[in-house]
């Protein structure tokens, strides 16, 4: 603006001023400029972003939603989430999700970016006679165009580049969405698992305490020396150690719930606990999981879209290496009032900067985009061998621990009516409550492992499994 005021104030600059004029009000009036808009971090906008909503008002949403991996669900706030419904919500909710989104965004922005033009360039002169033979003479004055026209040659393919980018993010990003359900669904099997441990374990430690107090009372009444009393003792401090740790595996368990799906550490989220684990997972065969593993993953195919956007991209690199070439148009006036017309062509001589640097760092990262193609195939393909080896391995050790589990529930009745009818103290019925608890305890831990191999293979396939018992 200090320019144009000094302009405007140069009382002999008549036609510049207006030229200025017309070219601001232009500007400013026909083509719209953009204003800027301050957007500050407050405390108050950050907030409501972290806030999450009722499970009332998210039914609606969680019917709505069309994801290509996920299952459609239904919610419902009465009776709390399930593994399919944390899933879902944290697609909806998770800020890290909200904050992956807003990458289409940007590529939506590089895709106008790369097809807007370059401006032309106009200039115009006005010189003034201010001494000399001026009889006779005028004031010369000049206008020109020009047009960078060599911008036409690369400008397809760097539009082409930019919309297959779209694809590629929004494939990426579906991708992180699928990859954070499943860590959600993971997290709500973990809660449900380690609650059933807790159970069992504080089984384990109550039966611990009875055998501590029978044993107190057989010492006192020396039927039992002290040596069998301190080992006892010693053992129910491993039990109460073993609640205690569960407990707290638990809590953490529970924030990290929240934390996939989106809820801060303070929210109320009601959660379904009739959810057996599963004893065997039966999965399709490696062989069905990979024939269509590239179409199925959808980070594979983003990167082969990503992949075609670099091609296009070193394409508008080997074309950005002919000269640049700028047609402009002139109009002139000289002191003698002789009018002169035409036009003139611009070019570089490539002698040295052939666009070289830009092709090979193209060409670099085109490169390193086909062997991060090809290697992502491979720790698939290793990922789902390796999840259905301990899949296999998983059912193997269940279907044993759970056939053992009858002889240890025989044994319980057994040592209970010895007791009962005084053959036997009640410290072998206690013994061998806790033996089948811990066989219970151990069967649930595999469980847990199968769980995650199930994940675990879910992710490295890009396939949704459905729930077993």
């Amino acid at each position: 603006m200090i320019a144009v005021e000094f302009w405007l104030c140069c009382s002999r600059l008549g036609t510049v001023r207006i030229l200025l004029l017309l070219f601001f009000l232009f500007f400013n009036g026909c083509i719209g400029y953009q204003t800027y808009h301050a957007v500050p971090l407050s405390s108050l906008g950050r907030e409501g972003k972290l806030r999450a909503r009722s499970l009332n008002a998210l039914e609606v949403d969680v019917a709505q939603l069309h994801h290509p991996l996920l299952p459609p669900i239904t919610l419902s706030s009465k009776r709390g989430i399930g593994p399919d419904q944390a899933a879902v919500l944290s697609v909806l909710l998770s800020p890290k999700l909200v904050a992956e989104r807003d990458r289409r965004g940007l590529a939506q922005a590089q895709l106008v970016q790369a097809g807007v033009l370059p401006n032309p360039s106009i200039g115009v002169t006005r010189e003034f006679v201010t001494g000399g033979f001026t009889t006779g003479a005028f004031d010369p004055y000049g206008f020109n165009a020009s047009w960078d026209v060599s911008s036409l040659v690369s400008h397809g393919a760097k539009v082409k580049a930019a919309r297959t980018n779209v694809d590629a993010v929004s494939l990426d990003v579906a991708w992180t969405e699928w990859q954070t359900a499943e860590g959600a669904k993971l997290a709500f099997y973990r809660v449900v698992a380690l609650e059933t441990q807790l159970i069992r374990a504080k089984q384990i430690d109550a039966d611990q305490q009875a055998t501590v107090t029978a044993l107190h009372a057989a010492a006192d009444r020396h039927e039992k020396n002290v040596v069998d009393l301190a080992a006892a003792q010693a053992a129910r401090q491993d039990s109460l150690t073993a609640v205690l740790a569960l407990q707290q595996e638990l809590d953490q368990r529970r924030l990290a719930l929240k934390r996939a799906i989106g809820f801060l550490p303070q929210a109320q989220l009601s959660i379904r606990y009739n959810f057996a684990l599963p004893s065997s997972v039966s999965p399709p065969s490696e062989k069905e999981l990979i024939a269509n593993l590239e179409n199925q993953r959808l980070d594979l195919v983003g990167l082969r879209a990503g992949y075609q956007s670099q091609e296009e991209t070193v394409r508008a690199a080997i074309l950005a290496q002919f000269p640049k070439v700028a047609l402009g148009f002139t109009h002139a006036s000289d002191n003698s009032n002789i009018h002169t017309t035409g036009f003139g062509i611009t070019f570089d001589l490539p002698l040295f900067d052939r666009n070289q640097g830009a092709i090979a760092t193209e060409k670099a990262t085109r490169l390193k985009l086909y062997d991060e193609y090809a290697n992502r195939v491979f720790e698939a393909r290793s990922d789902i061998a390796s999840a259905l080896t301990d899949i296999r391995s998983l059912n193997q050790q269940i279907t044993v621990a759970q056939a053992a589990l009858p002889v240890f529930e025989r044994l319980v009745d057994t040592a209970k009516t010895a007791a009962e009818e005084g053959a036997a103290d009640v410290l072998g019925y206690f013994q061998a409550r806790i033996s089948l608890n811990q066989r219970s305890l151990q069967i649930l831990k595999l469980k847990q492992t199968l769980i995650e191999a199930k994940s675990a293979l879910e992710l490295a396939s890009g396939r949704y499994l459905p729930a077993e018992n």
